[in-house]
């Protein structure tokens, strides 16, 4: 992809020098300064202020300025230098470029006829099903939790409240910690609707994954940070690592999968049917 890349550019910057040439003629028959130039090049300081967006602030517009500069002069050299470099043979890339032509018509069709043709619909039913088909991609390199955690003075009188009130299921008792957890806590969160990989809520305790699951004792996580306050979660729930990750935990991944398959199975059948089709057709003929 780069090589084609490197050849539209080629193919691009050669058809363009004629329009170049004639832009630049304007540009200085009007007056526009210069700002720089790379051999019989030059940068006009109206394609400059083209490249720098409206509102940005003055070191912001020097600094984007010298950018382009730096680029526009990079590219332009490295042009004169193949120019003046290769041979003829080597400058002629047609064959590439017809080749980047066709794959890129190609990529184009396969596109349109697959936005035209794709079933996008995914029922709950196929995403169960698949991913009881296929546990095994779905094992986990870390833990899964669903938990609430907050961090608190040591010595805080509501410490031990609010930890009977964030273990609770009612509703009525979840909403009595949070409110509880603003006024006394430095921190809560409760994340016990949705998973979370054991890494993240390590992050937010401030500890390490493995130091972590070790103190988790009686569904509490309980220890004291380097800045003296306590750290404590509560685990609603937990899948242990090496086991396949819950199907809510791995629904839109399954989605892109499926999606991706009947992609490449209508690529697959349009590649089949053309050659079937040019068959029947005698269209295509091995000899």
């Amino acid at each position: 992809m780069r090589k084609c890349a490197l050849l539209v550019a080629v193919l691009a910057l050669s058809a363009c020098q004629i329009v170049h040439r004639v832009s630049d003629s304007a540009a200085e028959l009007f007056g526009d300064e210069v700002v720089a130039r790379v051999g019989d090049h030059k940068l006009f300081r109206s394609q400059l202020a083209e490249y720098i967006p409206a509102g940005v602030s003055q070191e912001d517009s020097i600094g984007l300025a010298q950018q382009y500069i730096n680029a526009w002069a990079e590219e332009l050299l490295y042009l004169d230098m193949a120019e003046a470099q290769l041979s003829k043979e080597e400058k002629d890339v047609s064959r590439e470029l017809e080749d980047y032509r066709r794959t890129l018509l190609r990529y184009r069709y396969e596109e349109r006829y697959i936005n035209e043709k794709l079933d996008t619909l995914i029922t709950d039913e196929e995403v169960r099903s698949y991913y009881e088909g296929h546990s095994d991609k779905f094992l986990l390199d870390r833990p899964l939790l669903k938990a609430r955690y907050l961090v608190i003075p040591a010595k805080s009188r509501n410490l031990k409240t609010i930890k009977e009130l964030m273990s609770s299921d009612n509703a009525l008792e979840l909403a009595a910690a949070d409110s509880l957890a603003s006024t006394a806590a430095v921190r809560y969160a409760d994340c016990a609707e949705n998973w979370m990989d054991a890494l993240l809520l390590a992050r937010e305790l401030g500890t390490d994954e493995e130091a972590m699951m070790k103190a988790l004792k009686n569904r509490f996580i309980e220890f004291t940070g380097d800045d003296g306050n306590l750290r404590v979660a509560y685990v609603a729930d937990l899948v242990q690592k090496g086991r396949p990750a819950p199907l809510e935990y791995c629904e839109d991944r399954i989605r892109d999968i499926i999606l991706s398959t009947r992609k490449h199975d209508l690529v697959t059948g349009l590649e089949r049917d053309l050659l079937n089709d040019a068959r029947n057709k005698e269209k295509f003929v091995i000899y």
